[in-house]
């Protein structure tokens, strides 16, 4: 797509998107409940271990419902343990290759990394600083294209620039857009209230996939078509990834797009 991340939709659209956010969280929380006989159903692959990542100013029970969902599915999940995520300070930059270490040997192999908004931005920095460990990144709605840029007006940006002056990493250090050494799927929504979708978004690959999704942001972790692309995507091999393809009957699920590798 031609469309330049950090480019915000229109201010009435982008406004109503921000302030229905909660009320489409609960929506999703909703949905959930009803789709679970059909979540059963989800793929199951080889366990191995799994570490989940929250959002800005989020904690572990941000994701603890997507924690449970992947501990049902056989894997051992474990969350970051950092307490609230107020960005990339020095304890969290100098922690988490220790956690995926502490993971990944407990486990006997490279672990998967599931992270949400900027928890995807670690994702994808620790699938460069130590691919050895990381098996594949899933970011949710999270805007890592905006590294090396100029930070956009979104309420997301806004937010992560009141905490910069704890940050040990600057804002614009390297392009995550592409070139991970792992497979990475992205998942985006054109309805994020948050962040700008289009900077959720990486350059295709041949393992390197955009998912698109109708969820809001704060719901990405609630939503059913979330949570059964994620299972999808662990069920993954190492050595036989390929891109997502949903089931027939819940194609309606992922808005078809260009670039897009859902459908």
């Amino acid at each position: 797509m031609s469309e330049t991340p950090g480019r915000r939709p229109p201010a009435r659209r982008a406004t109503l998107l921000a302030a229905t956010e909660p009320a489409r969280a609960a929506a999703s929380a909703g949905a959930l409940a009803l789709a679970y006989p059909l979540l059963r159903g989800a793929p199951r692959g080889e366990p191995h271990g799994v570490l989940v990542l929250p959002g800005l100013l989020a904690s572990d029970v941000s994701t603890g419902t997507l924690r449970r969902w992947l501990r049902g599915l056989g894997y051992p999940v474990v969350g970051w343990e950092l307490g609230r995520n107020r960005g990339p300070t020095k304890e969290i930059t100098d922690e988490l290759p220790r956690l995926v270490e502490r993971l990944a040997e407990r486990q006997g192999g490279p672990v998967s990394i599931v992270g949400q908004s900027l928890g995807g931005i670690y994702a994808r920095r620790l699938a460069t600083r130590v691919p050895r460990l990381v098996r594949q990144v899933i970011s949710l709605g999270s805007p890592f294209a905006l590294a090396g840029r100029p930070a956009d007006d979104s309420p997301g940006a806004r937010t992560y620039d009141r905490y910069r002056h704890l940050h040990a990493v600057p804002r614009g250090r390297g392009d995550l857009r592409g070139g991970l050494p792992v497979p990475s799927t992205a998942v985006y929504s054109r309805w994020d209230g948050v962040v700008d979708w289009r900077a959720c978004r990486q350059r295709p690959g041949p393992r390197a996939e955009n998912v698109g999704v109708h969820a809001s942001h704060l719901g990405m972790g609630l939503d059913p078509a979330v949570l059964w692309l994620v299972a999808d995507r662990l069920a993954q091999t190492r050595d036989g990834w390929a891109p997502f393809s949903p089931p027939a009957r819940l194609r309606f699920l992922y808005p078809r797009e260009d670039g897009d590798t859902a459908g």
